[in-house]
C-alpha cells in the first residue's frame, strides 16, 4: 500500500513508545511517538549510525546533551547527531508528547512535484508570505 493513517492513540495506552514505523510500513526513516508521564527520567543514551530529530508535539521536556540542558516547549526541535549522548525528560507535572526521528545517509534534495502546476504553482509560491 503506498499510504496509510494511524494515530498516537491507536498506536497504544500510557507512557511509553509508539512504534509508527512499523505500524504505518514506514521504511525511509526511523518515527516513533514517545508518550512520557509527568516526572519520568529519560534514558542517557547514543546510536551508532543514525541521528535523530525530536518534536514536542504536548507538554515539556528537558534535553541533556554535552553538559546543556535546555527545556524544550510544544513546538521545540532538537536535532542530534548519532553518536552524541543525549538524554530527554520530563521532570514536570504534565504529560510529554514527542515524535522521535531517526535516519542515516543524508538529505536527497528536494524531488517533489506538483501534480497541476498551472493552477498550483502560484499558491504554492505565495504560501506563508505575508499578504501586506
Amino acid at each position: 500500500m503506498s499510504y496509510s493513517f494511524s494515530s498516537l492513540d491507536e498506536l497504544g495506552d500510557g507512557p511509553g513508545f509508539r512504534k509508527i514505523r512499523q505500524a504505518l510500513g514506514v521504511t525511509a526513516f526511523g518515527i516513533n511517538g514517545i508518550v512520557m508521564p509527568p516526572g519520568h527520567d529519560g534514558f542517557l543514551h547514543w546510536h551508532e549510525t543514525q541521528d535523530e530529530l525530536y518534536f514536542v508535539h504536548r507538554g515539556r521536556v528537558e534535553v541533556e546533551v554535552e553538559g546543556e540542558s535546555r527545556v524544550l516547549g510544544e513546538g521545540g526541535l532538537f536535532h542530534v547527531e548519532a553518536a552524541t549522548r543525549r538524554k530527554v525528560s520530563n521532570p514536570f507535572d504534565e504529560e510529554a508528547v514527542l515524535l522521535a526521528l531517526g535516519g542515516k545517509d543524508g538529505y536527497v534534495e528536494r524531488d517533489g512535484h506538483l501534480v497541476n502546476e498551472e493552477v498550483d504553482l502560484p499558491r504554492r509560491a505565495a504560501f506563508g508570505k505575508s499578504s501586506g
